[in-house]
């Protein structure tokens, strides 16, 4: 993994025997005299051209003909381990990308790239449309930086994934077994599908010619059953989470896998559905690990004869217990997510459209939620939140609302109300709405999809068979 700011070096460097650990090294890109340190051109490694320059005798002065002004934005990169939001702004990705190949730089580029630190999101713009092959919709986003593929986005539509690389602007498709994708994950070099109604975790290659399955992971609730079909996929930093339901329907499961191995760990939430017990054994449709509490939100809804019911649920993994259950009848939510950073759950109610926030600090399964909105859909029934979609990115949620995007960030007060306080808002946090978009939501297609990666924002709108981009930069 490329170095961080945060993180240790990628890769050791012992300097010949007499050499000063950090000499200075000084070199002549395209006319211009660069000075750095031996240990910083190490961090390269020890496939790229700098680190050879690194036990270079000081009466030395390497030429190397290439672009001065991209070359000091890399030798940056090296330093700090990041790339800075000036950086970003200030040159094209393409450019900067092909710079960093000659150097074998890319892979920390690409990292780099898709760090949360450039993303604003106050300066949220739209900036382009990207177009998909074929008549599908997106039913599925993966917006994150894959390394090792060079990918940086990833769009499932219909029983395609498309892949586009960092700058967005080359895309390649492959053509999956499944016959619609329904749940999407990226996973290093590889991608996690799945389908709603085809059995099996199918874990793909976007690189290899001889078919994209690499390794297809079943689960059954009995040995003589059918393989059960995915309902969710979420992952930790060495787990991989996958929620099924058995083909008839009356059996679920989430199976925590190795990602190293890809070997089942355990098996936790098993529900099955007795007599007339409907709701007994709701499937997990999202799932979401929680860094900070080491826990696992697994959450699903079931439409029923009394109506739309659901389970929220934090598992502890090891131990394969819930350490906190709740069922949803009134307003039950259309959708949620957790905010590791702000330790808090968030649910957009299926009925009011309102936002709610649950403190993970100090739940209670008596009154868990508390709206942040005005609360003036509250009880009307109209179903205002169907079909809305909520996700955390930072410190920030984000939920849409028909064709148009609200953006809920916290605040800090100097006196909070103590209505606030009373209804489990903790001290002087409060949670501020802001509306993106500018137009108004009648204007624009009903949004369906929101992911997030690096500086970006990704919407698929109903009907569309195309993603909409938003960037955020020092140029918006």
């Amino acid at each position: 993994m490329p170095p961080f700011a945060s993180a240790g070096p990628a890769f050791s460097y012992s300097p010949p025997p007499g050499e000063p650990s950090n000499s200075v090294v000084t070199l002549n890109v395209g006319g211009q005299i660069f000075q750095t340190t031996s240990q910083t051109l190490a961090l390269a490694g020890p496939d790229s051209l700098l680190s050879s320059f690194a036990s270079s005798p000081p009466s030395s002065v390497p030429f190397i003909d290439r672009d001065p002004e991209l070359f000091s934005v890399l030798l940056s990169l090296l330093r700090t381990g990041r790339l800075s939001s000036r950086a970003a702004a200030a040159f094209d990705p393409d450019d900067l990308l092909a710079e960093a190949r000659f150097y074998s730089l890319h892979l920390l580029l690409l990292s780099s790239l898709a760090h949360p630190s450039l993303f604003d999101a106050f300066a949220l713009r739209r900036s382009r449309l990207l177009p998909l092959p074929g008549r599908d919709p997106p039913s599925a986003l993966a917006p994150s930086s894959v390394a090792d593929a060079d990918v940086s986005l990833i769009v499932a539509h219909g029983g395609k994934v498309s892949s586009f690389d960092p700058s967005l602007r080359r895309r390649s498709t492959i053509l999956t077994p499944l016959p619609a994708v329904d749940s999407l994950l990226a996973l290093g070099p590889l991608l996690a599908a799945g389908a709603t109604d085809f059995p099996g975790l199918h874990l793909l290659d976007l690189r290899h010619s001889g078919g994209p399955v690499r390794h297809v992971l079943h689960w059954s609730p009995h040995p003589s059953a059918t393989a059960a079909a995915v309902q969710a996929v979420g992952s930790s930093s060495d787990l991989l989470f996958c929620s099924f339901e058995s083909c008839r329907r009356n059996a679920s499961a989430i199976l925590a896998i190795d990602r190293t191995t890809l070997e089942p760990v355990t098996e936790i939430a098993r529900r099955e559905i007795y007599g007339a017990e409907l709701d007994s054994a709701i499937p997990a449709t999202k799932l979401q690990w929680v860094p900070e509490f080491n826990l696992l939100m697994a959450a699903g809804s079931h439409s029923g004869p009394s109506g739309l019911s659901g389970d929220i649920r934090l598992w502890d993994v090891r131990s394969g217990e819930a350490i906190w259950d709740l069922k949803e009848k009134v307003d039950c939510f259309a959708d949620i997510t957790v905010s590791d950073s702000l330790s808090a759950m968030f649910k957009v109610g299926i009925n009011s459209g309102e936002v709610f926030m649950a403190d993970i600090r100090k739940l209670s399964s008596e009154k868990p939620w508390t709206c942040i909105g005005d609360g003036s859909n509250l009880g009307n029934g109209k179903k205002e939140g169907s079909g809305s979609r909520i996700e955390s990115y930072g410190r920030h949620v984000f939920c849409s609302k028909g064709g148009d995007v609200e953006m809920w960030t916290e605040v800090l007060m100097g006196v909070v109300p103590s209505t606030r306080i009373e209804d489990g808002l903790q001290g002087e946090r409060v949670m501020k709405r802001n509306f993106m978009g500018g137009m108004q939501a009648s204007e624009e297609k009903k949004i369906n999809l929101l992911g997030f990666g690096g500086n970006r924002m990704v919407v698929a709108r109903k009907d569309e068979q195309c993603v909409e981009v938003w960037e955020s930069s020092v140029r918006s």
